[in-house]
């Protein structure tokens, strides 16, 4: 007779059988194109010789007008760009008249543009952003060739046109500092897309215009950079008297705490973060009053004179 205690217990598992009907057991998803092929799409009707000789004409017919509208597209570019240089040396466009070297079409829009900018942006009020000291940086070099070496210790500016002024005189950096000095960082922006928050420091070119006048009812100041011997290098800008008295226009001749270098414009350059670099021209030698808008380098080569931002 076997002893109770010696039985092993004996477990036994199991697993309820599911009670989901079959026609719920789950099923692969389908992509949402093959829902859209299963619901709506339909067997293709294979085309008939009739649609096949339709569409070979379509097609022909297509060719045919892409190749007039290439042509008619490079003739007309042609004519627009066709210029010829007159006996005299001028050049003038054949088809579409040049105004001040630039295609008329062209030159009405650039035009509209200044006057969109000079009366609904430029305002005596309306301040350029300035920014902290720790965020200036050095800009870079942006001579077009050779940057030019004067030296400095023998500059300077002649201005032209001065009120009660029958001659052009010449005025050193020393005259110029007697004015109160200002700094300020703001950025310079380059019409070429790259821009430099940079601190600069000078005179306000509203004090100088006070000390150094123009006649009563001047409305351009011409700037020109001439250094001597170096005539591949010199350059021009046109201003406003506007745009000239702006508080954020500065007479600059210090850049980041230090004196100017040669590469950005030593020793005197103009500083105005309302308008494109092109008019931040770099050693400033004259300047003159005019009552007539005066040339301007890039203008003449194409862009918009006033250059406001």
């Amino acid at each position: 007779m076997s002893n109770p205690s010696d039985k092993r217990r004996k477990f036994v598992t199991f697993q309820m059988p599911s009670k989901r009907p079959l026609e719920t057991a789950p099923v692969p998803r389908l992509t949402p194109r093959e829902e859209w092929e299963r619901k709506e799409a339909v067997p293709a009707i294979p085309a008939s010789p009739e649609d096949d000789a339709r569409i070979r004409r379509m097609s022909r017919r297509s060719l045919l007008w892409a190749g007039v509208t290439l042509a008619g597209t490079l003739g007309g570019l042609w004519a627009f760009n066709r210029n010829e240089t007159t006996a005299g040396g001028e050049t003038r466009g054949v088809y579409v008249p040049l105004v001040d070297g630039t295609k008329a079409p062209f030159r009405k829009a650039l035009g509209f543009n200044e006057v969109v900018a000079r009366n609904l942006f430029f305002s005596p009020t309306h301040m350029a952003q300035e920014f902290p000291l720790s965020a200036a940086i050095t800009p870079r070099n942006n001579y077009h060739g050779d940057t030019p070496q004067i030296d400095t210790d023998f500059w300077s500016l002649t201005i032209e046109g001065e009120k009660n002024q029958t001659e052009p005189r010449a005025i050193a950096l020393a005259d110029i500092k007697t004015l109160p000095e200002v700094s300020q960082t703001t950025e310079l922006k380059c019409i070429e897309g790259w821009s430099a928050i940079t601190n600069w420091t000078g005179v306000r070119f509203y004090d100088f215009l006070r000390k150094f006048p123009p006649p009563e009812g001047t409305k351009y100041i011409g700037m020109f950079s001439e250094p001597e011997g170096q005539e591949d290098t010199w350059y021009y800008i046109g201003l406003d008297i506007e745009s000239a008295m702006h508080p954020q226009a500065l007479l600059a001749y210090a850049m980041n705490g230090e004196t100017l270098d040669a590469e950005h414009g030593a020793p005197l350059r103009l500083i105005m973060p309302h308008k494109y670099g092109i008019k931040n021209i770099k050693l400033i030698t004259r300047m003159t009053y005019t009552n007539e808008r005066p040339a301007d380098y890039w203008y003449d080569r194409g862009y918009d004179w006033y250059a406001g931002l």
